[in-house]
């Protein structure tokens, strides 16, 4: 029976009003096998009193100053153990409590399974489907439009997870899904919402500084000049999106 151990790994600063949220989502999994790791930038406002609620039941806990969060990420992947790692940040969290078990039991040894994610508010109210819809197939082709699978939805093989590189500092996380599309042989889509995503994150408030970021990873995958069809068209989609939804709102 495929049985793979799963890292789940939470990287958290300062979050004590989501990260119980987050940690029951992975806890309360129906899943046997999960490795739970916590990774804290020595939070100064109650997180880790929470955390340390739940400590008898994380395979690792780190708790130390870090120079951000590719760094913290980093510092997670480093103490996984699991044959798969999946980054489950505070205020993110699993779809259901079956949403592990669904997904292994989709297919049997991919190198990477993904699926769709539902975003949610600060309150957890569903906002509904990320305007980028998981593809049908992915490959490392598929973020030439955009992200279209959240790093919350996707489960990598470890085998295939390299180091995040914190040259860049907050997009990092699409070059190292891309990293390990590349050499994947085998990508799955498990056909469901697997997980929720809390809008407003980081590479939100800098967002021209996340656009900067993500056209050079998309020019070190895709070329210059695809890359910049690619914009033309990711800005056309986006002009059009707002009016619609525009006309809809009127």
């Amino acid at each position: 029976m495929f049985n793979p151990k799963l890292s789940v790994i939470t990287i958290v600063y300062n979050s004590a009003g989501d990260i119980e949220r987050t940690m029951l989502s992975v806890l309360e999994q129906t899943y046997g096998s999960i490795e739970y790791i916590v990774v804290d930038g020595l939070s100064t406002d109650g997180t880790m009193e929470i955390v340390k609620k739940y400590k008898d039941k994380l395979a690792k806990l780190i708790s130390e100053k870090d120079e951000g969060i590719y760094d913290a990420m980093n510092k997670g992947l480093a103490a996984a153990t699991g044959d798969y790692v999946l980054f489950m940040n505070s205020g993110d969290e699993f779809y259901s409590n079956d949403t592990v078990t669904k997904v292994f039991t989709t297919a049997e040894h991919a190198d990477i399974y993904y699926g769709e994610t539902e975003m949610i508010d600060a309150k957890g109210n569903s906002l509904g489907q990320r305007r980028h819809k998981a593809p049908e197939s992915f490959t490392w082709r598929s973020f030439k439009y955009g992200m279209s699978v959240s790093h919350q939805a996707i489960y990598v093989r470890r085998s295939l997870a390299e180091p995040f590189d914190r040259t860049y500092h907050l997009s990092a996380d699409i070059d190292w899904i891309l990293n390990a599309a590349k050499k994947a042989k085998k990508i799955v889509n498990v056909h469901q919402y697997v997980a929720r995503y809390l809008v407003g994150g980081t590479s939100k408030k800098r967002h021209r500084q996340s656009l900067k970021e993500r056209f050079e990873i998309m020019k070190k995958y895709y070329g210059m000049v695809p890359t910049l069809f690619n914009h033309a068209v990711i800005a056309f989609n986006l002009g059009w999106y707002w009016l619609l939804h525009r006309r809809t709102n009127d």
